[in-house]
C-alpha cells in the first residue's frame, strides 16, 4: 500500500505518521523537525517545560523544518492552558492533549483556528470530542507507553470509534512497522501515532544510556505502575518501578506541577532522571512492544523502512 496523506484541520502530512510527544524532554525540536521533514507530524512534548523553553523549542523546530509541528501536553499539568496559549501565540500547527480531558482547550483552539486533537480511549469520549470541535482524535489502546486510559486493545477500539465519529482518527499503541500502519488504515484509521520507535531514534533527546536501556528490554520487563496523575502508566521494569509498585517513594521537594497529585512519587523528577540517563532511579515509560526495537535509527531511516514495509504489506 502507498501510504495516504493525513489531513488534520487545514494541515496535511504527506505520511500519515504522528510522532508521539514524549515528556519530559524526549520529544524536543530536533526530533519533531526530523519527523516533519520526512512528511510526518512532529510533536514537541510541552509538559514540564517553562513557557520560555517551549517558545525556544517551537522556534528552533521552525528553523529546522517547514513541515507540520505540534505540541503534546498533559491535561493533568497545572500549566496546561498557559502552555497551550504560548504554543498558539507561536503559531503552532496543532495541539495534542492526553493524560486527562479538558473542555476548555477547544475554546482556545476555536479562537485561533488551531486544530485541537485529544487523546481518547473510548467511543464515548471520541464523540464528545467531535461535538466540542476536535479536529481529529488520537485513539490510544492499552498497548501504548506512558499514561493509559484503557485496558482495551487498540485493535478493538479503532473499529468502534470509526463507527462513532466522522473526524480523522489516529491509532496509537504498539505501532512499530509499516505493516502495522497498513493494518490500522484497513481498520478505518486515518493515520498512526508512534512513540517508542521515535524514543529510540538518533534524534530523540533521550540520553544514550536510556536508548541503550530500551534495546535491552524484554517482553517480561514491561510493567504497569500507578502514576501520581491518577492513571496507570506503562513502563520498563527497573529498580525505581519496582519501588513504586511496592509503595510510595517520599517526595523531598514538590514543584506543585499537577492539577491534582497522588504524591506517591514525583513523576516529573522521575521522568527527568530517565531522560538524563539514570535508568536505575528514573521512570522509563515505554510501549508494550519496546522489546521489538533492536537498533537506534535516524528518523530518515525509520521513515524509509516504514514506507518500504507498507509497500509490501498484505
Amino acid at each position: 500500500m502507498k501510504l495516504p496523506e493525513l489531513k488534520i484541520g487545514d494541515k496535511i502530512a504527506k505520511v500519515p505518521v504522528i510522532q508521539g510527544g514524549m515528556a519530559i524532554r524526549l520529544s524536543t525540536a530536533r526530533l519533531a523537525a526530523a519527523v516533519a521533514n520526512e512528511g510526518g507530524i512532529g510533536l514537541i512534548a510541552a509538559s514540564g517545560m517553562t513557557n520560555d523553553e517551549l517558545r525556544y523549542e517551537i522556534r528552533l523546530a521552525r528553523s529546522l523544518t517547514s513541515g507540520v509541528i505540534g505540541i503534546n501536553i498533559m491535561v493533568a499539568a497545572k500549566k496546561f492552558s498557559e502552555l497551550i496559549k504560548t504554543a498558539i501565540q507561536e503559531g503552532i500547527d496543532l495541539v495534542v492533549a492526553g493524560a486527562g480531558f479538558s473542555r476548555d482547550m477547544f475554546g482556545l483552539g476555536k479562537e485561533s483556528g488551531t486544530p485541537i486533537v485529544p487523546i481518547v480511549s473510548s467511543a464515548k469520549l471520541a464523540k464528545i470530542s467531535q461535538n466540542l470541535g476536535a479536529a481529529a482524535v488520537v485513539v490510544e489502546g492499552t498497548e501504548a507507553g506512558g499514561h493509559l486510559g484503557t485496558s482495551i486493545s487498540i485493535k478493538k477500539l479503532i473499529p468502534e470509534i470509526r463507527a462513532a465519529v466522522d473526524i480523522p482518527i489516529i491509532a496509537a499503541g504498539g505501532v512499530l512497522s509499516g505493516q502495522d500502519i497498513v493494518d490500522f488504515i484497513n481498520m478505518g484509521a486515518n493515520g498512526v501515532q508512534m512513540g517508542s520507535r521515535f524514543a529510540a531514534s538518533e534524534e530523540s533527546n533521550a540520553a544514550p544510556a536510556l536508548k541503550e536501556f530500551y534495546l535491552k528490554a524484554k517482553p517480561e520487563d514491561i510493567v504497569v505502575i500507578k502514576s501520581p496523575v491518577g492513571l496507570p502508566g506503562r513502563a520498563v521494569r527497573n529498580p525505581f518501578s519496582e519501588k513504586i509498585m511496592q509503595g510510595s517513594v517520599p517526595i523531598t521537594h514538590c514543584n506543585n506541577c499537577l492539577k491534582s497529585c497522588k504524591h506517591n512519587f514525583c513523576i516529573i523528577k522521575a521522568l527527568e532522571r530517565a531522560q538524563q540517563g539514570d535508568v536505575e532511579n528514573g521512570l522509563v515509560f515505554a510501549g508494550e512492544y519496546i522489546h521489538k526495537i533492536k537498533e537506534i535509527l535516524p528518523v530518515k531511516e525509520i521513515f524509509a523502512r516504514l514506507k518500504q514495509e507498507a509497500a509490501v504489506a498484505n
